[in-house]
């Protein structure tokens, strides 16, 4: 019985392991999930399987997509000052979603990708909801009973709601940008008892010994910020409250 309880206790302990692991995994990085050498489907593996619960297979496809790695080629030479442009549109002439406008396939994949972590996070927060995005991704949105699809631009408008959640959106965008847009936020919500929800990764600067997986995580996200996005970065903690207290 004993032993069975640590079996137990192990599989619950690789389980929370693969959540930081699964990000290394599909950006590059070797160091893996780690266990016994049998042929049998670790958890990490079956969040790579589209017919695993919670899974993240269309997280991955994007990253591991020729549109997305090429401009990984051009990082070191835009950190270096040797090209003056944001390294996806030095690559291809417009930015990230201007080119997912002008291309169905890639949108396609770009929004899959972001709709399987939503599919996990928002359920438990909310049962209903008006999902505001822009034209071109509200146009292909699967219909759900209780999801209202709204087009738009959050720079121009966001719809009235009692909460408004921001999730993974800010992280683009300059600090200008994103106090435009939490102003927005503000206006769309009830003055007396509304609520904006952001849900973003924090950079710990001041002890980074103490978790060093997720502080792996929190910098590879900021580089992918440096590679597909012309402005949007990582933040610490002092960065975001320079953000929020100039906001809304």
């Amino acid at each position: 019985m004993e032993v069975k309880q640590r079996e137990l206790g192990g599989e619950k302990e690789e389980e929370e392991h693969s959540k930081v692991e699964i990000w290394k995994y599909m950006f590059g990085f070797v160091e893996l999930a780690s266990g016994r050498k049998v042929y049998a489907q670790t958890p990490l593996c079956k969040r790579l399987l589209k017919s695993g619960q919670n899974n993240m297979a269309a997280f991955i496809l994007p990253e591991s997509s020729p549109v997305m790695l090429a401009p990984w080629h051009g990082l070191s030479a835009r950190i270096q000052g040797n090209i003056r442009n944001p390294v996806f549109e030095e690559v291809y002439g417009e930015d990230l979603w201007s080119f997912g406008a002008a291309n169905p396939d890639h949108s396609k994949l770009f929004n899959e990708a972001m709709a399987c972590d939503a599919r996990v996070v928002v359920p438990a927060v909310i049962e209903s909801c008006i999902n505001s995005d822009l034209p071109h991704v509200v146009s292909v949105a699967q219909e759900y009973d209780r999801i209202e699809n709204v087009g738009g631009d959050m720079f121009d408008y966001v719809p009235k709601a009692d909460v408004v959640i921001i999730k993974w959106v800010l992280h683009d965008w300059e600090d200008d940008e994103c106090i435009r847009i939490l102003k927005k936020c503000r206006e769309a919500i009830p003055e007396d008892k509304g609520k904006v929800i952001i849900i973003e990764a924090v950079i710990d600067e001041e002890d980074e010994k103490e978790d060093s997986k997720l502080t792996n995580v929190r910098l590879m996200l900021d580089m992918v910020m440096m590679a597909h996005t012309n402005t949007g970065k990582e933040r610490t903690l002092k960065e975001w409250v320079y953000v929020l207290d100039d906001g809304p």
